[in-house]
This record gives structure tokens, C-alpha cells and sequence, in this order.
């Protein structure tokens, strides 16, 4: 439908209850999608009856590593934090306690909640496939501040998996790696989040000792 003198034509979709939408994109093929109801909520649904169980049995099946009783007058070395919690305890060891206890969550929680509005989201197209030079240019910027900022606290932990997803985003440049090419900027950034997490909890978990100090875990043994 549209009025005369409107440049673009409005179109107005009737769906009777007998009929169910059908979504249709240009790219249909190369990409997966689903509707998401009932495909992606079925999925989700599965997944979290799959967990709870896996979640149950476990539960009946080892006991929780917990220690005895606290003794206030003998405080371990270290005192480690949950394991959700080591990643954190971490970057304690590196940054100030504001910096690291507050701006960083912080900015963490800012980000997730501002990057969606960014665009950046709505067409799941690869990073590289538009404005190629003008993102190499960006990226080499964030890069190279964000290693510098790194190397000037020693957080190592942090740098050596930006690096590595750097290096994994340049790889991407080439189409003949379809698989990499192909993934979106928000890929590339919950990449990086969830391997400096891992990272820094297994550090925490395995490689710190008294006083945090670095350790090995096989020293002991």
C-alpha cells in the first residue's frame, strides 16, 4: 500500500491463524536460521532439562569440595575466593582493587548492555566482509593500546589470549577460510570474554599459592 508521492511503498502482511510466518533472507543457505518459536525455544528447553539432569546426577554422585569448619584464628594462605569468583581475585593481583573489583565488572556489564545498539548485530555478516581496510586500521588501533596497557601492568594472562584471538581475526582475512571469514564481530568479542574468563579462573584455581604466588600445580605431588 502507499500514497501518492511516497518514494517507498509500505507493505502490510496479513497472517491468518491457519498460517505460520515464514522467514526468507537473500543469503537463505549459507547461514542457519531458525523460527524462534517453537525450534529456538524447543533448543532451549532441551538444553536446560540436559543440564539439570547432568547437574542432579552429579550432585548424587561426587560430594562438594568443601574445607572444615572456619577457624578465625587461623585464616588459610591463600584464601581463594569460588571458583566463580577467582577470575576476579585475578585481576586483583594485577590492578587496584577499584580497578579491578569495580571499573572492570563495571565495564563489562556497560558493554554487554551497549554493544547491541551499536548495529553491529543486526546482519550476521562476516567482520571482514565490509570496510575492510578501515577495520584493519581500527583493529590495529584497539590492539595495539590495549597490549600496551597489558604490558604495562604485566597482565599477561589477559594479553596472551588478545593476541591469539588477534591473530585468529587476521587468519579470518582470507575467504578462502570460510568458516572464520564468515564469523560476526560479536563472535569475535564473546570469544575473547570467555577465554580471558577461562583463563583467569584456571590460573586462579590451579597456579596460585601462598601468598599468590605463582606455583605449579604437579609441585606438590
Amino acid at each position: 500500500m502507499s500514497e501518492p508521492g511516497d518514494r517507498k511503498p509500505i507493505r502490510v502482511a496479513f497472517i491468518t491463524p491457519r498460517t505460520s510466518a515464514h522467514v526468507r533472507t537473500r543469503n537463505e543457505g549459507n547461514e542457519e536460521r531458525v523460527m524462534t518459536n517453537p525450534e529456538g525455544l524447543l533448543r532451549v528447553a532441551i538444553a536446560v532439562v540436559v543440564l539439570l539432569i547432568a547437574l542432579v546426577l552429579a550432585s548424587l554422585l561426587f560430594d562438594a569440595p568443601l574445607e572444615g569448619l572456619a577457624n578465625p584464628l587461623q585464616t588459610p594462605n591463600p584464601a581463594k575466593a569460588p571458583w566463580y569468583f577467582l577470575g576476579l581475585q585475578e585481576l586483583l593481583h594485577y590492578f587496584p582493587p577499584v580497578v579491578a573489583g569495580v571499573l572492570i565488572p563495571a565495564l563489562v556489564i556497560v558493554a554487554l548492555i551497549v554493544i547491541p545498539y551499536f548495529g553491529i548485530n543486526t546482519e550476521a555478516e562476516g567482520f571482514w566482509i565490509a570496510n575492510r581496510y578501515r577495520k584493519i586500521r581500527m583493529l590495529a588501533a584497539v590492539i595495539v593500546a590495549l597490549a600496551a596497557l597489558l604490558l604495562w601492568f604485566e597482565v599477561y594472562a589477559v594479553l596472551i589470549p588478545t593476541l591469539l584471538i588477534a591473530g585468529a581475526l587476521l587468519l579470518a582475512l582470507r575467504p578462502e577460510r570460510v568458516w572464520l571469514h564468515a564469523r560476526p564481530l560479536p563472535f569475535w568479542i564473546m570469544s575473547w570474554f570467555l577465554i580471558v574468563a577461562v583463563t583467569l579462573t584456571v590460573i586462579g584455581t590451579f597456579f596460585r599459592g601462598a601468598g599468590w604466588a605463582w606455583v605449579w600445580p604437579w609441585g606438590s605431588v
